[in-house]
């Protein structure tokens, strides 16, 4: 890979700025992709972003960019929120406080424009192969705002499909948020959306399924397969609660489907699991009611256990005799077990509690 050093002033880049949307971002008189298919939108909080500003009113250095030559046009492989920052400014789009006034580019004085346009921004040119490209597009965001993992795939497998399933999953207000934010974590922007789809479709191989599908012109069969999976959603949830948010409903989705499910009676478990103090990972309910609730998948509710002290109470009021054998024994060699199970309305409470030795409890709780 061939890297060479340069000094590009403001003026320059933002010569030719043009923000358009989800359609790119180019200045530099036309020549740089800002915004280039694998880059993130842009991130930057009001906070960072006039930073950058003020950084350069103060002459104070901002970090070295990368730039990728292509012939006589460039993409930026690092820098990019720190330029849309200042070409935003330049051109308009936000005013700043400065000597505690609200000024935009337009405010300033001659002095101060043009100590903003005549600022020097270091800027490293690398030519290479698109796989030598890549391999320091990820060294290269190491440091800083790591770039999360499917920001660095999105540059790996970049294509017409990773174009495409932005479109879908990764704009500001794009259709995945408004199909099934309400059941997503993370963010849109940050790829959170796009990696969850790839997470469900695949069964938990990324890198294969993007592999396989970098090629391919249109990403429609994953939004397809992602509305299939919230529609199922709210289909046999009809209910939103917000412990819905972040579950992995693909995956559920895929094995419980084809299942004869009665909605309004996964509604009558899930609001008695909801009302439920023994429940402590309402999380857990939807795919424990999806299971049929049997007792081999009480896991999933987390169910709130017997406290030290209550046990040690049990013990002595037993006098350290198991409540199954009769036989004696030491206070670690037992453990505090429901008179009534939980699955059949037992609390956990001291009245509900009794102290059963290792071997009895094992016994009781294999049948």
């Amino acid at each position: 890979m061939k890297i060479e050093q340069q000094v590009i002033k403001v003026r320059e880049v933002v010569d030719g700025y043009k923000n358009k949307g989800n359609d790119g971002v180019i200045g530099y008189q036309g020549k740089l992709d800002i915004r280039p298919a694998f880059q993130r939108e842009f991130i930057y909080k009001d906070k960072q972003r006039n930073a950058v500003i003020e950084s350069i009113l103060k002459g104070y250095p901002l970090n070295v960019m990368y730039w990728v030559k292509h012939g006589d046009r460039y993409e930026i492989l690092d820098g990019q929120q720190r330029t849309i920052s200042i070409c935003s400014y330049v051109s308009g789009s936000f005013s700043l406080q400065i000597d505690g006034n609200d000024m935009y580019f337009s405010n300033l004085s001659k002095n101060r424009q043009d100590k903003i346009l005549d600022y020097e921004l270091t800027v490293y040119f690398c030519e290479g192969t698109d796989d030598e490209t890549m391999d320091w597009f990820r060294i290269v965001n190491i440091a800083g705002e790591v770039l999360r993992e499917q920001e660095l795939r999105n540059a790996i497998y970049k294509g017409s499909w990773i174009e495409s399933a932005k479109r879908y999953f990764s704009r500001p207000g794009s259709p995945a948020y408004h199909v099934g934010g309400k059941y997503l974590s993370g963010s849109a922007i940050r790829q959170d959306y796009l990696e969850t789809a790839i997470l469900w479709h695949s069964e938990g191989d990324i890198k294969p399924y993007l592999a396989e599908h970098q090629r391919n012109s249109s990403a429609v069969d994953l939004w397809n397969y992602f509305n299939s999976v919230i529609e199922w959603v709210k289909a046999i949830f009809p209910k939103y609660r917000p412990s819905m948010k972040g579950r992995d409903w693909g995956r559920m989705y895929d094995k419980y489907k084809d299942r004869d499910l009665s909605p309004e009676k996964l509604e009558e478990q899930v609001s008695a699991l909801i009302k439920d103090d023994d429940v402590t990972s309402k999380q857990g309910i939807y795919e424990y009611v999806l299971t049929g609730a049997g007792t081999a998948h009480e896991h999933l509710l987390n169910l709130r256990q017997f406290t030290v002290a209550q046990k040690e109470a049990k013990y002595e009021e037993q006098e350290g005799i198991c409540a199954k054998c009769g036989e004696e024994f030491d206070l670690t060699e037992m453990e505090g077990d429901h008179i009534r199970p939980w699955s059949k309305g037992g609390a956990t409470v001291p009245d509900n509690l009794q102290m059963l030795c290792d071997d009895c409890n094992r016994r009781k709780g294999a049948k």
